[in-house]
């Protein structure tokens, strides 16, 4: 009988040869694992009550960013676990979150209670963080390190 393991290599960031997930990249998959799930939860069940009203645009908006955000859980499962493709799952999701929250906050399909012209700071807000985050990915040594 075979035993199948998912055993890891020894991680040794002295000698360079694999890192750890730790620091920033255990709080990006903090984030993405955990906050985003949530914060859509939080934002879902305050507009659930619009569904009758706003109809199929907003139930596809909602679907939507269901879409993204379990595909930001497996893209911080995928980095927790140091799979190969996950650093371009990570990518790749931070850009599809980026995208519907401006189209979110760009059109009128899903309620809010913005006041006139905090649209613009929400943006601009939106799109740094996820500007951090895509330049961490594509410029730490802990990344490239952890998965090379």
């Amino acid at each position: 009988m075979q035993e199948c393991t998912n055993a890891r290599p020894r991680v040794t960031t002295a000698s360079g040869t694999r890192g750890g997930v730790g620091g920033w990249l255990l709080v990006l998959c903090g984030l993405l694992i955990v906050w985003q799930p949530l914060s859509l939860g939080l934002v879902a069940s305050g507009v659930l009550d619009a569904l009758p009203v706003r109809g199929l645009p907003l139930a596809l908006v909602l679907m939507a960013r269901l879409l993204v955000t379990a595909f930001g859980i497996a893209a911080g499962l995928a980095l927790l676990s140091r799979r190969p493709a996950a650093p371009t799952m990570a990518k790749v999701s931070l850009a599809a979150s980026a995208a519907i929250d401006v189209f979110v906050y760009t059109t009128h399909y899903f309620p809010s209670n913005r006041l006139t012209g905090d649209t613009e700071l929400f943006i601009a807000v939106s799109l740094a963080y996820h500007a951090i985050w895509l330049t961490y990915l594509f410029r730490s040594k802990r990344v490239r390190r952890t998965f090379s």
